[in-house]
């Protein structure tokens, strides 16, 4: 399109005409049309670069997306080869008190003195409380009494079964025709019963004398003693305290008595490991998280020697020397037992798969396929994993497989990742 533009003459204006219109310069109309154009051109050149560069990312993508997807995954493999190392099994234990037991009253009465509070050692023998026993008192003093009544009676008795016996043996020897046979029978059984007679009161003095015995062994509980050397771990008495003898459900103990100076650690351990744990002479290391510097070191002294079947596990016993009372009862401790003789093959956590079906281990065979084999578990630590059956020495297992790798899938080793010596 040419524009044509006439050039505008100058004209002179006389007075009372109309002013002209502004003046427009010559050329302005094709600086307008070359700007518009150069912009124009500016703006399909940068869509042109645009379109083709998101063209060219996409088609990268799609290369690189097919090109990963073609790619066989690369996992780490570990070789399964046989375990010569002991196996640590570490698990969770409580101390409890060689000897513990709970000191409850013998006599009704009220306690008058106690001697010994929580933390106080004492010894086998020793003297914790008195207890007054009014009731107790009355009784010994009562039965003293009888006694002293039933000793005499015992001496009436006595006279009269000698006065009869002396009467039957006058008449049994008088002549013949002077006394009547009946009355000569009749002294023969006056002396037999006055006899019987002596010999009741005899037996009852006897009676009232292991009464009295028993009264008073009862009096010597008036004095509360510890049973054996130990540590006094509650006191549950004060002075003027009704107590009543017995330890039922109503009545209240005295005193909770502690022997520390060796003490029992249970663990409850796994049936995998029962076996070993059974036999005599299992070493355990005992550590403490609440005592970074305790290491004590024993011997499985027993075990229950058959499984709990609500947890499946087994009780044993660990005895520990504790001469310095480091451990107290009640305390949560950690055993680390070394097993020998059981599983032969281990493998690392990260080699297991928990599916529906029950624990298994993915292993590759020689043509780099995937498959899944059941395992049984004999013990676990967290870190190695100890298999009973499933795997055979010399199988590759993948470790931190993914999910979404099916059986038959082909994978291979990752360059430097593979692993064959034992698990320690």
């Amino acid at each position: 399109m040419t524009l044509v533009m006439k050039d505008l003459e100058p004209t002179t204006s006389e007075p009372g005409d109309i002013a002209p219109a502004t003046t427009v310069p010559r050329g302005t109309g094709a600086k307008i049309f070359r700007s518009t154009a150069v912009i124009v051109i500016a703006l399909a050149v940068g869509f042109f670069l645009v379109h083709r560069g998101k063209n060219e990312a996409e088609a990268r993508l799609a290369d690189a997306t097919s090109k990963d997807a073609a790619e066989v995954p690369a996992v780490d493999v570990f070789t399964v080869s046989p375990s010569l190392a002991p196996q640590s099994l570490k698990l969770p234990g409580e101390t409890a008190a060689w000897s513990e037991t709970a000191i409850y009253a013998r006599v009704n009465g009220y306690v008058t003195k106690w001697f010994v509070d929580i933390g106080d050692d004492v010894t086998a023998g020793q003297t914790l409380a008195m207890i007054d026993t009014p009731e107790l008192d009355a009784e010994l003093l009562a039965a003293k009494a009888k006694l002293n009544a039933s000793i005499a009676q015992v001496a009436v008795k006595q006279a009269r079964a000698d006065f009869a016996a002396t009467t039957d043996e006058r008449w049994r020897e008088s002549p013949k025709g002077v006394v009547s046979d009946q009355e000569r029978e009749s002294k023969k059984a006056g002396s037999a019963e006055a006899i019987a007679e002596l010999n009741a009161a005899r037996a009852q003095v006897m009676l009232e004398r292991a009464d009295i015995d028993r009264l008073s062994a009862l009096a010597q509980f008036k004095e509360v003693k510890a049973p054996f050397d130990g540590a006094i771990v509650q006191r549950r008495i004060d002075i003027g305290n009704l107590v009543t003898a017995g330890s039922t459900a109503n009545t209240t103990s005295l005193y909770q008595l502690s022997q520390n100076n060796s003490i029992r650690i249970f663990v409850h351990a796994p049936q995998s490991a029962a076996a070993q744990l059974m036999r005599p002479g299992a070493t355990a290391v005992i550590t403490s998280r609440d005592q970074p510097n305790l290491r004590l070191e024993g011997k499985v002294a027993r075990s229950a020697k058959a499984i709990d079947p609500g947890s499946r596990t087994i009780r044993v016993e660990i005895d520990i020397p504790n001469p310095d009372r480091s451990l107290v009862p009640g305390m949560y401790v950690q055993a680390d037992f070394e097993l020998t003789g059981g599983a032969s093959l281990q493998i690392p956590a990260a080699a297991l798969l928990y599916r529906s079906g029950g624990p298994q281990v993915a292993v590759i065979e020689e043509t780099g396929a995937v498959v899944f084999r059941d395992v049984t578990i004999a013990s676990d630590d967290g870190n190695v994993v100890a298999i009973d059956s499933g795997l055979a020495i010399g199988d590759r297992v993948a470790l931190n497989l993914s999910s979404r790798i099916a059986t038959g899938e082909k994978v291979k080793a990752r360059a430097g990742d593979t692993k064959s010596a034992s698990v320690q």
